[in-house]
C-alpha cells in the first residue's frame, strides 16, 4: 500500500495553535491558518479508522482549482498552496453554520422525505417527488457547525431568533451560497456532470466576509453522471455518483451509520485501495486533468518542508 497521511504533529515557528478537525489539521498563528489535508476519511461523523492514500492531495487541489475559479463570486480565504496537501490563507472568524444547497432530492434530504417528511430546515418539499429528482429550484437547509459531534438541521428564523447569525449577514451568505451553487453547477455540466447539493462556509476577516474551508469536493458535494441520468431515473434505477456517498453506502451495507453500539467494519486493503482509486476518479473528472500523485516516499517531511520554506 501507498503510504498515507492520518495525522501529523509539526512544532512550526510563531505557531500559536492547534486544531485537529475530522480530515484537516490547522495550525494556528496569529493573522493565518497553515490547513494540512490529512488522508483521514470520515462518514456519519466518525474518523474511520484507515486513510485513504492521496484523498488529502485529490481534496486540497480539487478546492484551490474551484476557489480559484470563483473568486470573482466571493473573496476566499487562501493566499497560498505550497504543496499537494496544504492550504495556507487569512484566519478567520467562521460563521457557526454551514450553508448546504441542494438542487436534487438526494441523501439526507431523500431520506427525511422517504420517512414521510415534507419539511426539511424551514423549507417546504414538494409532493410527489422521487429520489435524485432535481427540486423546482434549489433549496438552502443549513445545519450548525458542531465542534464535536453530529451537525443539526436547523432553519434560516433559528438561525436569526438564536443570533447565531444576524440577518445582514446571513442574507449576503445566501446570496453567495446561490452564486456559487450556479457557477459549481455550470462547472460541472462543462465535463458532463451535474452538482447535486453540496455546503459551504464562510467567516469574517474584519468586516469582509470570505469563503473559507473546500468548496466543490467529493467530501463536500454530490455529483452525479448526466449521462443516463434522466433514463435512470424514468426506470427509477439508482444513480451513478461520485461522492463520498459510495462509503456511506458501503458502510450502511455493513450495519454501520455511526450510531451508538455500532462498530465500523473491517477496512480491508481492498477496500482503502478502491476508495483511493475513486478520490483520484472524481478528481480527474470533476477538473479535466488528469491526476499527479505527489511523491509520498517520504510524505510527512515532504509536507513540512513546503510549510517551513513559505513560512520563511
Amino acid at each position: 500500500m501507498t503510504n498515507a497521511i492520518k495525522e501529523t504533529h509539526f512544532d512550526l515557528p510563531a505557531q500559536t495553535g492547534f486544531y485537529k478537525g475530522k480530515v484537516r489539521d490547522v495550525y494556528i498563528f496569529e493573522k493565518e491558518l497553515v490547513v494540512v489535508a490529512s488522508d483521514r476519511i470520515s462518514a456519519f461523523d466518525v474518523v474511520l479508522p484507515k486513510p485513504i492514500p492521496y484523498k488529502g492531495q485529490v481534496l486540497n487541489q480539487i478546492a484551490a482549482k474551484f476557489l480559484k475559479a470563483t473568486a470573482d463570486i466571493v473573496p476566499n480565504w487562501v493566499t497560498a498552496t505550497p504543496d499537494p496537501n496544504v492550504t495556507i490563507g487569512k484566519k478567520c472568524e467562521p460563521f457557526k453554520v454551514e450553508m448546504v444547497i441542494r438542487g436534487y432530492l438526494a441523501g439526507h434530504a431523500a431520506r427525511e422525505y422517504k420517512a414521510g417528511k415534507r419539511m426539511i430546515c424551514g423549507v417546504e418539499m414538494p409532493e410527489g417527488l422521487q429520489e435524485n429528482d432535481p427540486f423546482p429550484q434549489p433549496i438552502i437547509t443549513p445545519t450548525t457547525k458542531a465542534d464535536q459531534g453530529h451537525d443539526e438541521d436547523i432553519s434560516r428564523s433559528d438561525i436569526l431568533a438564536k443570533g447565531i447569525v444576524s440577518e445582514a449577514d446571513y442574507l449576503i451568505l445566501e446570496k453567495y451560497t446561490r452564486a456559487l451553487f450556479q457557477r459549481g453547477q455550470e462547472m460541472a455540466a462543462e465535463m458532463g456532470l451535474i452538482l447535486v447539493d453540496t455546503k459551504y462556509e464562510f467567516g469574517k476577516y474584519g468586516n469582509d466576509i470570505l469563503l473559507i474551508d473546500e468548496i466543490h469536493t467529493p467530501d463536500s458535494s454530490r455529483y452525479f453522471y448526466a449521462d443516463g441520468y434522466a433514463e435512470n431515473q424514468k426506470n427509477g434505477v439508482t444513480q451513478k455518483q461520485l461522492s463520498k456517498e459510495f462509503v456511506r453506502q458501503w458502510l450502511i451495507a455493513n450495519g454501520f451509520q455511526g450510531k451508538e453500539g455500532q462498530t465500523v467494519p473491517e477496512m480491508t486493503d481492498e477496500i482503502v485501495e478502491s476508495i483511493s482509486e475513486r478520490y483520484i476518479e472524481l478528481f480527474e473528472k470533476i477538473t479535466g486533468e488528469a491526476f499527479q500523485k505527489a511523491d509520498t516516499s517520504t510524505i510527512e517531511s515532504r509536507i513540512e518542508s513546503a510549510i517551513l520554506n513559505h513560512l520563511n
